[in-house]
């Protein structure tokens, strides 16, 4: 494993962390499989992970719990531990110490090494201030039950630097990959952070598996490329490219996940990419630019719908139907396995149950109970509207 600076924080963070957001489950309800995750994420530590990233909403409160029994038997020490204060749900001052010191409990631990204030936009950043929620921050820092400050964010680059410049924080957590350099932070907000002395952790490296399975177009360029890489590598060693990341957040799900990940990171480092290689990066994001129809991540934040629609797999299949190509016959099969994947999905209340309260896009009342949930901020209910056109 590599490490690499973590900000101005006096010690170093492996080039890979690990993100408790996409546990593996089972079951009709996807519950976490909490013997395979305490299995996974100890094999990640043994192979040098040394930082493991959860959050109160993470597997509805699970993926806190499951991590907690993870790192008994001795894995406590070997890593740092951050968790994410649920801002959607903090209502008043008081919510704070609630939720830290269950998060506490669930983790079975008696301080949290990075504590982050979750999913901070415009409006959450101005409740921050509204309730004093940093004065509390500091205040669990003096009791010692969190060690350093820092916040995940979902906005826009003036956003990001105004509260970049509201305290002195120890770590900033951003959506950034080859295909986002754009939006939510940008680049520039990725260098603003570091010149500030700021550690930047790397959420959603491969956009919420997107960069993972390339279209047609996308795996010909990584054909030609001077260097064997799988579509994942080429992500992350984008990443890891960079002297401004200090640690790359990768969800898994899998042993095979982890150890391909791994090797991924034992091969990292900055400035590592020759120009030819930087070429290739540039020719996968301007395919995949092209084809994007919805940019959902599939985080699940905005989950569950009042009305049983699976949001994030009704985009998901959205954008594998145009990333296909129907000339073919291995283009048509697929769109034919998209299609009756979409058909799998419950159309009526009375299917709903059935089918593990995964409904189709037709289910959605447009209540928008799911648009201010969204970090991406995407019109849900219009977008779900393309899936409609899409499948009808």
């Amino acid at each position: 494993m590599k490490y690499r600076k973590m900000g101005s924080l006096p010690w170093e963070v492996s080039a890979l962390g690990f993100g408790c957001m996409r546990l593996p489950s089972k079951g009709l309800l996807r519950g976490v499989n909490e013997k395979y995750a305490i299995e996974i994420i100890r094999h990640g530590i043994d192979r040098g992970i040394n930082y493991v990233d959860t959050a109160w909403l993470y597997h509805m409160g699970h993926s806190e719990r499951v991590l907690g029994l993870a790192l008994k038997d001795g894995y406590r020490n070997k890593v740092r531990v951050a968790t994410k204060l649920p801002m959607i749900l903090v209502r008043g001052e008081d919510a704070f110490d609630k939720y830290l010191d269950q998060q506490l409990v669930r983790l079975q631990t008696d301080h949290i090494d990075v504590y982050l204030f979750h999913m901070l936009d415009q409006g959450q950043f101005a409740k921050l201030k509204r309730l004093n929620l940093m004065d509390k921050m500091e205040k669990a820092r003096s009791q010692g039950k969190i060690l350093h400050v820092g916040f995940s964010f979902h906005d826009t680059l003036p956003v990001f630097k105004e509260v970049v410049d509201f305290c002195k924080w120890d770590m900033a957590q951003i959506q950034y990959n080859y295909m986002d350099t754009a939006i939510q932070a940008t680049t520039d907000g990725l260098r603003y952070a570091h010149q500030k002395g700021i550690a930047v952790v790397i959420m959603e490296p491969v956009k919420g598996g997107q960069l993972a399975n390339p279209p047609a177009e996308a795996m010909e360029v990584i054909s030609r490329a001077p260097v064997s890489r799988t579509p994942v590598d080429w992500a992350l060693q984008f990443l890891w490219n960079l002297p401004e990341v200090s640690c790359v957040l990768s969800g898994m799900g899998s042993m095979k996940m982890v150890d391909e990940n791994c090797s991924s990171a034992d091969a990292s480092g900055v400035g590592s990419l020759s120009a030819g290689e930087n070429k290739v990066i540039e020719e996968l994001a301007e395919v995949y630019r092209k084809k994007i129809v919805v940019p959902c991540t599939a985080c699940g934040y905005c989950m569950p719908c009042p009305f049983g629609v699976d949001i994030p797999q009704n985009f998901a299949l959205l954008n594998n139907k145009a990333f296909g190509k129907s000339g073919a016959l291995s283009g048509r099969v697929t769109q034919w396995m998209i299609t009756r994947n979409y058909r799998k999905l419950a159309k009526s209340k009375q299917q709903l149950a059935a089918r593990g309260n995964k409904g189709r896009a037709t289910l959605c009342t447009r209540c928008n109970a799911c648009v201010p949930k969204c970090p991406q901020h995407i019109r849900i209910p219009q977008e779900l509207e393309k899936v409609k056109a899409a499948f009808s």
